[in-house]
C-alpha cells in the first residue's frame, strides 16, 4: 500500500469516527497523475447527490500538460465506488446533525487507486485545547524523564 496523496489538515480539525475504502471514477490520464503523487486533498469533502457520493474540490494535474485536453479539469467532480449498503448507512450517517464525511487518503491497493473516506465530527475549540494540553505535558514529562 502506498499513500498518494493525504489530507493532513483533517486529523487536526474533525475526529475520526470511522474509516470506510471507496473506489473512485478516474480518467486515464488522472491515474497516471495521482500515481507520481500530483494529486491534492486540501480543501475537499464528499458531497451525497442522488443516491451517490462524489469527491468535489480534489485537484489532479496533468499528467502531460502539453497532451492534456483543452475540455480537462482538474477539479471536476469524482464519482466514488461504494456498495449500496454502505451507500445507504453513510446518506444516514450524513443526515445526522454534527457528523460529515472526508476524503483521508488516498493509495494503491494492487493495480487499484483507493480513496479511505471517514464519518467525522468538528473538534469543539476546548477539546483541541485540551489535546495541546495533552501533547505539552506528555513533552514535559518526557524532558524530565530524559534528563534523570
Amino acid at each position: 500500500m502506498t499513500v498518494l496523496a493525504e489530507h493532513r489538515k483533517a486529523w487536526h480539525e474533525f475526529e475520526m469516527l470511522e474509516t470506510y475504502e471507496a473506489g473512485i471514477s478516474l480518467l486515464g490520464l488522472e491515474v497516471k497523475s495521482v500515481k507520481t503523487h500530483k494529486m491534492n486533498l486540501e480543501g475537499t469533502y464528499i458531497f451525497p447527490r442522488h443516491g451517490e457520493f462524489f469527491l468535489v474540490g480534489a485537484n489532479i494535474s496533468p499528467y502531460q500538460p502539453n497532451n492534456t485536453p483543452k475540455e480537462y479539469n482538474p477539479t471536476r467532480e469524482r464519482k466514488l465506488l461504494l456498495t449500496k449498503k454502505e451507500i445507504n448507512y453513510l446518506l444516514g450517517k450524513v443526515a445526522q446533525k454534527g457528523l460529515t464525511i472526508l476524503p483521508i487518503r488516498v493509495y494503491t491497493k494492487g493495480n487499484r487507486i483507493k480513496l479511505e473516506i471517514a464519518v467525522a465530527r468538528r473538534l469543539k475549540k476546548y477539546d483541541e485545547r485540551a489535546r495541546i494540553k495533552e501533547r505539552e505535558d506528555k513533552r514535559k514529562i518526557e524532558r524530565t524523564l530524559k534528563e534523570i
